[in-house]
């Protein structure tokens, strides 16, 4: 008969072995449970790294995981890798994209509200725009583009000043007379154009510099940054000092995102997004003007124009936009904002 030896340690090196085993499994539960308190967030926008929203998306990255000790990451897709905007817009409706910057004219088909930033002539100058975005008008506004649309608007981003771009010169407004000028097909746009004797255009992105070339357009409607990266001045080389808006772009977050985090979480991406949207702001504002002076350099011819006239020449047609619009509340806090 063989005996079998049996250790009389085994059976506390058994139970030894299954409490580490049971001590692991609980320490690798525990190491899920924190990192799924940990969050990420996908950050999506069509400009490039030198941009000012490439720049402000890195501003908000580095206060978020400051603010949240790291809890909370954030992974910028650039460069329209994700699509358009409005793609990316869809994308935030359906839960599938976390944030984004997004163009308001870009997203009137799902928010009515929106249409209030493609009224020209908004502002009176870049402090009014500022108190505008920051304090309670600003505040109303995203307020109910999120009700529309259920894509919540953290805060504001911008700060190019568009002008008129002309093949001809523009020495005073009478040369808008007849002028075929590539504009965003937006009523207040078009009525506000009209009334200053201009023929409004709608032509693709893409074609701009090829209908300048051909005459197809007069001129079109930008600021400095982008004449002077897509070099519409080689072709359209005078520019009419009209700044008839300072554009706005929405920092955007999903709603279904927003509800996933906690308060104090949301608390944390409000002043991320706040912070990160003074210095985008001013990084565009500093990027337009030295694009302006680029322009001068490269040949183009800067014209003063009257603007207090164009002002006065729009303000009854535009009225009546505004009120078909249902905005004429919103517009009238706009103008009363100090």
């Amino acid at each position: 008969m063989t005996h079998q030896w049996i250790d009389p340690m085994h059976g506390d090196s058994r139970r030894l072995h299954k409490g580490l085993v049971a001590s692991a499994l609980l320490s690798a539960t525990l190491g899920l449970s924190t990192a799924a308190q940990a969050v990420d967030l996908r950050f999506g926008h069509g400009g490039t790294e030198d941009t000012a929203y490439h720049l402000g998306a890195t501003k908000f990255q580095e206060l978020l995981d400051e603010k949240s000790d790291g809890e909370i990451g954030v992974e910028i897709l650039g460069n329209s890798v994700l699509g358009h905007e409005t793609e990316m817009f869809e994308q935030q409706m359906a839960g599938a994209l976390d944030i984004s910057i997004i163009n308001p004219g870009l997203i009137t088909d799902f928010s009515s509200t929106a249409n209030v930033f493609s009224v020209p002539f908004l502002y009176r100058d870049e402090d009014h725009w500022r108190t505008v975005l920051d304090g309670d008008v600003g505040r109303e506004i995203a307020d109910r583009i999120t009700e529309e649309t259920d894509v919540r608007i953290l805060a504001f981003y911008g700060g190019g000043k568009r002008q008129i771009v002309s093949t001809e010169p523009l020495e005073s407004l009478d040369d808008l007379e007849g002028m075929k000028l590539r504009t965003n097909p937006t009523k207040p746009l078009i009525t506000a154009w009209e009334a200053l004797g201009a023929d409004p255009t709608v032509m693709e992105w893409s074609e701009i510099y090829t209908g300048l070339q051909v005459g197809a357009i007069d001129g079109l409607l930008n600021e400095a940054e982008w004449i002077h990266r897509m070099r519409f001045h080689e072709v359209a080389p005078h520019i009419g000092l009209s700044e008839h808006d300072i554009t706005v772009r929405l920092l955007t977050m999903s709603q279904m995102s927003w509800d996933r985090l906690s308060e104090e979480q949301q608390e944390m991406v409000m002043a991320a997004a706040e912070e990160s949207a003074s210095y985008a702001r001013d990084i565009q504002l500093k990027q337009d003007a030295e694009a302006l002076d680029l322009l001068v350099e490269e040949g183009a011819t800067l014209h003063e124009l009257d603007r207090e006239r164009m002002q006065e020449q729009v303000r009854e047609p535009l009225q009546g936009v505004i009120e078909e619009m249902g905005l004429t509340d919103l517009h009238q806090m706009i103008v009363n904002a100090e």
